[in-house]
């Protein structure tokens, strides 16, 4: 069964820039291959503000909506983090979307696309590792940034030089890495004291 790819625009924003570098984002993962790729758009999922009251890892859920949320997480083999920098972390609709749930990101691998201001929001991905790490969710190395400035110039998403390459061999790693930690899953499920 081939590989399934998230990439989750981490933004909910009005007005965000973020669902023009995800169709693109899309658009490059689809022409790499080695995986199906879907984009998952958090202003689709209205997840509310942590609303169950129990500890996510017992996944006795109470709303329909975490239920929902829950399996399209756990129907995936990876992630690619579409994520902007606001105050040197990422957005708080993504944080609330990775704290719903917890058992569904466990042994699964992740990229980051990181975009903002000057720092192409490389201080937002730095964040976002330290919160996916005690998710059991493993990052790879690669990590394409994009300085909105030069990009947005037009008011239209352009891909700077290089970008196409940088996303290419982060989808190399994701693709290697979901495929290692598939297998990981299966053992756990094979053995279930082992988890």
């Amino acid at each position: 069964m081939a590989l399934r790819i998230a990439l989750i625009l981490g933004s909910t924003r009005p007005g965000r820039r973020g669902d023009q570098i995800a169709a693109w984002a899309l658009d490059t993962a689809r022409a790499h291959g080695g995986a199906d790729y879907e984009l998952v758009d958090l202003a689709d999922h209205d997840l509310g503000n942590l609303d169950e009251p129990g500890n996510p890892n017992l996944q006795q859920y109470q709303h329909e909506h975490t239920r929902a949320w829950g399996a399209l997480v756990d129907s995936f083999d990876g992630y690619v983090f579409l994520v902007p920098e606001y105050n040197h972390s990422y957005p708080g609709a993504l944080k609330n979307a990775l704290d719903h749930v917890y058992r569904e990101w466990n042994d699964k691998a992740a990229g980051i696309i990181s975009y903002g201001g000057w720092v192409a929001g490389a201080r937002a991905a730095e964040a976002l590792r330290l919160v996916l790490a005690e998710l059991q969710v493993a990052t790879v190395r690669a990590q394409p940034t994009i300085s909105t400035h030069p990009s947005f110039r037009t008011g239209t998403f352009v891909p700077q030089q290089g970008l196409d390459a940088a996303v290419r061999g982060m989808l190399d790693q994701v693709v290697a890495w979901s495929g290692a930690l598939r297998e990981v899953r299966d053992a756990k499920r094979r053995t279930p004291e082992a988890a």
